[in-house]
């Protein structure tokens, strides 16, 4: 069930993302926003980007996933500049403090992948989404969540962009069809940078399609560096599923 509140008390003003929630069919509530792009760009079928918010970003207010240190991983894509390059629809979930507070940090995303899942499959219903051209990122905790969803889900993604994140390196090579473009800073203290660089080393090891930038004088904070370029955007959205994923 998908409840749509395109105007409500808590929506960021003139951001575009609209406030929703969602129940799934195991009964997991999660709220989510949605950015919807203009009428004219809706005309053909539009990417949507799955971006998976940091640990700041738990909750139930259905703000904090889209703001402080989650508002460059979502607003990257948003800008007039962006949606006249390169239009899509953002789609940023919002993890429960219940959910998030039953698992170890590397696996809180793991918990409610069927329930992000859903949502894009609702939201994909609803509008005119690119099927081939869905795409996926996320920061730290969301980091770990972006490496775990797309070796559980391969087919469903056509690209990746995990930041300062890790996983399991056995797993990963599920998704070695999936194009994927990792960064970390050197100098991260809170997700030690091997946790990327044995990532990355896994998928090339399995034939996979892996990009890895890592600043040498960066700490956690990557996203601030890896979402303002412009060749990163251009990277992601020239990837289309294969035909693996059809």
């Amino acid at each position: 069930m998908v409840i749509t509140a395109p105007a409500v008390a808590g929506q960021v003003a003139g951001d575009g993302f609209v406030a929703r929630s969602f129940t799934a069919a195991s009964g997991e509530a999660m709220p989510y926003r949605l950015f919807i792009p203009d009428a004219a760009a809706r005309k053909q079928p539009l990417p949507l980007i799955l971006y998976l918010h940091g640990s700041g970003g738990v909750g139930t207010d259905n703000r904090k996933q889209i703001s402080g240190g989650n508002t460059a991983g979502t607003h990257t894509w948003t800008t007039g500049e962006a949606q006249r390059t390169h239009p899509a629809f953002v789609l940023a979930p919002q993890l429960p403090e219940n959910r998030a507070s039953q698992s170890s940090t590397p696996d809180r995303w793991s918990a409610s992948v069927g329930t992000v899942l859903e949502i894009i499959a609702a939201v994909s219903r609803e509008f005119a989404i690119d099927a081939d051209r869905v795409y996926v990122t996320g920061q730290s905790l969301g980091g770990y969540g972006t490496w775990d969803i797309i070796s559980k889900h391969p087919r469903t993604f056509a690209a990746a962009v995990p930041l300062c994140g890790g996983g399991d390196a056995v797993r990963i090579v599920a998704a070695r069809t999936v194009p994927v473009w990792a960064f970390h800073g050197a100098k991260d203290p809170v997700v030690p940078v091997t946790e990327s660089r044995e990532m990355v080393a896994a998928l090339r090891r399995a034939g996979g399609s892996a990009k890895y930038t890592e600043y040498p004088d960066v700490e956690h904070d990557v996203w601030t560096r890896a979402y303002a370029g412009r060749e990163l955007a251009d990277w992601l959205f020239s990837q289309r599923r294969g035909p693996a994923g059809k």
